[in-house]
């Protein structure tokens, strides 16, 4: 495979993440420097779902693979762009926007949900982003889809005191699926290719609910 392109995906891990609230923040404390010690070397503070990451199964479901014990091919496919992006403030991601790429929506495929809402990222705005609705959701798990990524904080509605939400259901139907969800996508728009590969690689944090990861898509030459 040619590589033509690599696009980066992901929000970088400062002490200035957005982070869900309630989370805990990321820190990076130097532990040793060139000065002192003769190398460079930094203590990390973060949490399993900072920044750009993805979730287990057993996030939402305690009986469920973690982490590390799902199958690599569900981090690694051919990307599936749904543009979302007419969703609006927590508006909801429906199947009207899943009907112009249906014919590709089979196993193996990585959905991403275009929203442009990382537009709105490191503001309050954020978190008022759209959502994937829960006949949406049911119609890519029953197409095959195993992999489910967005350019918001969260694939469900995330609460607030206006907005109590729905309690999680994309969540809990695509971890009783055994899927993935990819979270704080960034940079959709630069992706040129109809067929990109999306890689989402976690770290292989053992027993986590999920892990940050560097998504990218790689378009072929």
């Amino acid at each position: 495979m040619k590589i033509d392109r690599v696009v980066d995906l992901s929000v970088p891990l400062t002490a200035e993440t957005q982070v869900y609230p309630g989370d805990p923040t990321v820190a990076f404390t130097p532990h040793s420097s060139i000065a002192a010690d003769g190398f460079n070397l930094l203590a990390v503070t973060l949490g399993s779902q900072s920044g750009t990451h993805v979730d287990a199964p057993y996030h939402f479901d305690d009986a469920t693979p973690r982490i590390d014990e799902v199958p690599l091919e569900r981090f690694v496919g051919t990307g599936v762009i749904v543009d979302a992006r007419d969703a609006g403030e927590r508006g909801r991601i429906t199947t009207r926007h899943l009907a112009a790429v249906l014919d590709r929506l089979t196993p193996g495929v990585i959905v991403l949900l275009h929203t442009g809402w990382s537009a709105h990222y490191g503001t309050e705005r954020y978190f008022d982003h759209p959502y994937l609705d829960r006949e949406a959701c049911a119609l890519l798990l029953e197409r095959g889809v195993r992999t489910i990524g967005i350019d918001a904080i969260n694939l469900d509605e995330t609460p607030d005191d206006a907005h109590p939400g729905e309690g999680f259901p994309s969540h809990h139907l695509i971890a009783e699926a055994g899927g993935i969800i990819i979270e704080n996508l960034t940079n959709l728009a630069a992706i040129q290719s109809e067929h990109p590969l999306i890689s989402v690689l976690p770290l292989a944090f053992v027993g986590a609910d999920g892990a940050p990861v560097r998504a990218v898509a790689i378009e072929p030459a």
